[in-house]
């Protein structure tokens, strides 16, 4: 009788060894997915950055010729001005 229980007791402990490997085993494959996520979300994030700051240069580029514009018209319209007063 007392062989069934050592029996017992080293099927149960063997299980629990087994079921904690199985849980370290789900447990580093879920980090590993969310490792994997966090890339790819770091990567989006860059690339909007990116995006953005290119975007941003072109609106200063469209806005630096928009100001340019006006200021060679209020140029001109000076230049009539000064030959209207001489």
């Amino acid at each position: 009788m007392d062989r069934n229980k050592n029996t017992f007791k080293n099927q149960s402990t063997d299980s629990l060894d087994i079921f904690a490997a199985k849980l370290t085993y789900i447990g580093a494959s879920i980090s590993t997915l969310g490792d994997g996520i966090q890339a790819v979300a770091a990567g989006l994030a860059l690339e909007a950055l990116q995006n953005s700051k290119n975007d941003n240069s072109n609106d200063q580029a469209k806005q630096n010729a928009n100001m340019k514009e006006q200021i060679d018209y209020l140029i001109s319209e000076l230049q009539q001005i000064k030959k209207i007063l001489k």
